[in-house]
């Protein structure tokens, strides 16, 4: 599905990526994890646009998307989650929702004057799709709740709730579990591996939560230095000597 081969990126004589080819199959959960200063940021930096790599493709479907800007890899489908923008905290959690797809008609003035039966149907699709995405994460209780009063890791919902909203190819997670409660965490979890396993969601991550990892992802790609140094399962990850040493932290 997204295929990267022998990339590079400097920063200044800094090498911050080295050599990185992995793949990320679909309908997978991969993990990405390493100390900090591994290049996993530059690196999804570089896979949803925002910044360019020096050399090395990038491949989704078979298609080179290298040097895309990011509304183009948005609108091939592959969405970092800050990519929507946060939530508005002064609306409620349904109209965050119903405000994430794109180019929808209504947005035109004009069109609100000669397309206004087109503007209901659209607007009704969207709200049912709304009402759908509610359902599936357990949130119908929260749907009139305003976006602001909810807390951090009911936020984390809502933010994959959106990108539901636009049906991607691939989610770049950025430390989701970041300030997340365990209970609020597992659920979480939990939706990440519904919409992985019942609708075929491919996802990324970045996390440092081991436990997390170990419950939703495989395989696990493990960087240090701006390299990568092994993919495999969480259980050979954590017995690797040279994983305990530069990222684990025990001798």
């Amino acid at each position: 599905m997204l295929e990267i081969k022998n990339l590079y990126k400097n920063f200044g004589g800094i090498q911050a990526i080295k050599n990185v080819s992995l793949e990320i199959k679909k309908s997978s959960i991969t993990a990405l994890i390493g100390p900090n200063g591994a290049g996993k940021t530059t690196l999804f930096n570089i896979i949803n646009g925002s910044i360019k790599p020096d050399s090395g493709n990038i491949k989704l479907n078979n298609l080179n998307i290298t040097g895309y800007e990011p509304h183009q890899l948005f609108d091939l489908g592959i969405l970092r989650t800050f990519q929507i923008a946060h939530e508005f905290s002064s609306l409620t959690v349904r109209d965050n929702l119903m405000m994430v797809p794109p180019n929808q008609i209504g947005e035109s003035i004009l069109n609100t004057w000669i397309k206004s039966k087109k503007i209901r149907l659209e607007e009704t699709k969207i709200l049912n799709k709304a009402n759908g995405v509610l359902d599936f994460l357990q949130l119908k209780h929260l749907a009139n709740e305003y976006a602001g009063n909810l807390s951090g890791g009911q936020k984390k919902l809502l933010e994959l709730g959106r990108t539901m909203m636009v049906e991607p190819e691939i989610v770049l997670l950025d430390e989701v579990g970041a300030g997340v409660n365990r209970t609020l965490l597992n659920t979480i979890g939990d939706a990440i591996l519904r919409l992985n396993k019942e609708l075929n969601y491919t996802f990324c991550m970045i996390e440092h939560d081991i436990e997390f990892i170990s419950r939703l992802c495989d395989p696990v790609i493990v960087m240090a230095e701006g390299s990568v140094l092994m993919t495999d399962t969480i259980s050979k990850v954590k017995k690797n000597e040279e994983v305990i040493q530069v990222y684990l932290g025990r001798n």
